[in-house]
């Protein structure tokens, strides 16, 4: 089974916030101001799930490593069955 790298789930990007010039200031609906809250909001959702993918990740290796460990740990310490 091959590990997921970095490359394969990029951290999101933020949406580049408008100028005051990129409004035209009439009234529209929605406005580029109104769109980028809307991005900025899906971005941060984003960024929140992606930060917990990332603590998962951190932490499967440190499980699979704890449970190896008492895997061995355990076959060490049982004893053979006799044969009948």
């Amino acid at each position: 089974m091959s590990r997921a790298t970095p490359e394969d789930d990029p951290q999101p990007a933020p949406p580049v916030q408008p100028d005051l010039d990129d409004c035209c200031h009439s009234g529209c609906n929605p406005c580029v101001f109104d769109r980028y809250d809307e991005a900025l909001e899906r971005y941060r959702v984003a960024l929140a799930a992606w930060q917990v993918r990332q603590q998962v990740r951190q932490q499967a290796p440190q499980v699979h490593e704890a449970h190896e460990a008492q895997h061995v740990t355990a076959a060490q310490h049982s004893k053979p069955r006799p044969r009948r």
